[in-house]
């Protein structure tokens, strides 16, 4: 299997925008996001950076293995970010609608991105975290494994679309597959696939099959895990650097820094938040 840099070209996975840089003007920040600048560089490290924050916890000959920052924005990035996930009058974030098959996906022409997992990995819950500035978008969210049965729509402003698809494993829709390879292999505005790992389980074989379904339909894709806050620090790392080694040797189209994430405590969320504003060209 080639080695990570060696793997589609970085510019395949990831284009950073000039706009990207370390200096710039200065630009508004959310009130939430200014609570969090205010935290003391540990725990704002913790928060935004999480996986840099396990960095001082890992032994030397490690380190190169895990890809701490391939995708490394400044704070004044992450910012930027907030403002897009911001709901107003000039930026609606809604539900648009949900569907059971291609055909009945709403015809949308701004970029789209999708969550993908296992049932029960959180991925509801990562969307609502997400929409955590855009209180009055519905959610569904439940702690019963296979509640999400249709690919559900939601507009971020005029900048792009997040679609919710329906959890694999217990309790998958019946269609499960034949809705989403369709929607996988057909879907011409999807620019990213996020792929949801429980950070305290690791890859499962049901995982596994989304990975090669993912591989197959040579779509660029990115791993997610979720549940950090679940998992105590030191089986938090091993995870960690089993499912990097995975992705370093097993995969071609994955991204190859990982992103941890809790819906509880918002770690990381600020920082997926800037990554999939990035990608969909929304940091210009």
């Amino acid at each position: 299997m080639a080695a990570p840099w060696l793997r589609l070209g970085m510019e395949q996975f990831f284009k950073m925008p000039a706009a990207m840089g370390r200096q710039g003007r200065a630009y508004s920040t959310s009130q939430t996001f200014a609570e969090v600048l205010r935290l003391p560089k540990k725990q704002l490290t913790k928060l935004v950076y999480p996986l840099q924050e396990l960095e001082q916890h890992l032994v030397p000959d490690s380190r190169p293995d895990l890809h701490l920052r391939v995708f490394d924005p400044s704070l004044e990035d992450i910012s930027r970010a907030e403002s897009v996930f911001a709901s107003s009058a000039r930026n609606r974030i809604e539900y648009v609608s949900s569907a059971v098959r291609l055909d009945h996906a709403p015809d949308l022409s701004r970029p789209e991105v999708c969550f993908i997992g296992r049932s029960n990995v959180g991925k509801s819950s990562l969307i609502k975290a997400l929409f955590s500035l855009a209180p009055e978008v519905e959610v569904r969210v439940s702690k019963k494994p296979g509640h999400t049965k249709k690919m559900n729509f939601f507009k971020v402003g005029k900048y792009f679309t997040v679609v919710d698809m329906p959890g694999y494993g217990y309790r998958a829709p019946e269609d499960f597959v034949d809705m989403v390879e369709a929607y996988l292999k057909e879907r011409r505005n999807l620019k990213r696939t996020f792929l949801l790992v429980d950070s305290a389980v690791g890859i499962t074989k049901t995982d596994n099959i989304a990975i090669e379904m993912c591989e197959e339909f040579a779509l660029p894709y990115v791993m997610v895990l979720t549940k950090i806050d679940k998992s105590s620090k030191g089986h938090l790392l091993k995870q960690v650097l089993q499912i990097q080694k995975f992705v370093n040797t097993q995969t071609q189209g994955c991204f190859p820094q990982l992103f941890p994430v809790s819906a509880v405590t918002y770690s990381g969320i600020h920082l997926l938040k800037c990554f999939i504003a990035n990608i969909t060209g929304n940091l210009n």
